[in-house]
């Protein structure tokens, strides 16, 4: 089994299947609009921009586990990303990441990748969410705009917290563009 296998909605319904992005370098996030962490959505457009016509693709999934940071309906989330951020990469249905009823996407993204990068913030991350009532197990997504990166031929090759450099993670995308 690999990323190719999965199929997924667009925000109108329909599935996509993940095999239209074979040979793409794909990141994979799971996103909300009310969150601390909704800014990077600039700076994923940025290097979106920058690597697209390499054969580059971002995958967004809204998620709505976080303390409710993902509100409202799929329209309503796409009109946010591009009218506040200019988003032009894809943005999926909301869906679940953790949990019996996590998407089967995340569920294979996180058997494949239980830990994140070396992120030296995480600990500090992690102890604001214990703050705030959030604790997570083991692998499990421990917030909005966990990345994924997927190489060519569709193995996950890292996982990024969400106070991972963005400058680190466009290194490492560069680097998989040049595989």
């Amino acid at each position: 089994m690999n990323i190719y296998d999965f199929k997924v909605k667009e925000t109108n319904g329909n599935e996509v299947s993940l095999g239209d992005y074979k040979g793409k370098v794909l990141l994979i996030i799971n996103t909300a609009t009310g969150c601390g962490f909704t800014p990077q959505y600039e700076a994923l457009e940025n290097l979106y921009k920058k690597y697209a016509d390499q054969g580059f693709e971002i995958l967004d999934f809204p998620c709505n586990q976080f303390l409710n940071q993902a509100p409202g309906t799929n329209e309503e989330i796409v009109s946010f990303c591009q009218l506040n951020y200019g988003v032009t990469f894809k943005t999926f249905s909301k869906i679940k990441v953790n949990g019996e009823n996590a998407d089967p996407l995340y569920k294979f993204l996180i058997q494949e990748v239980p830990v994140d990068e070396k992120d030296t913030a995480l600990p500090g991350l992690l102890e604001k969410l214990k703050g705030l009532g959030q604790v997570f197990l083991g692998a499990e997504i421990k917030w909005n705009f966990t990345k994924f990166l997927v190489s060519k031929d569709g193995n996950i090759v890292a996982r990024f917290a969400p106070t991972y450099d963005l400058d680190k993670v466009e290194q490492a995308v560069a680097e998989q563009l040049k595989k």
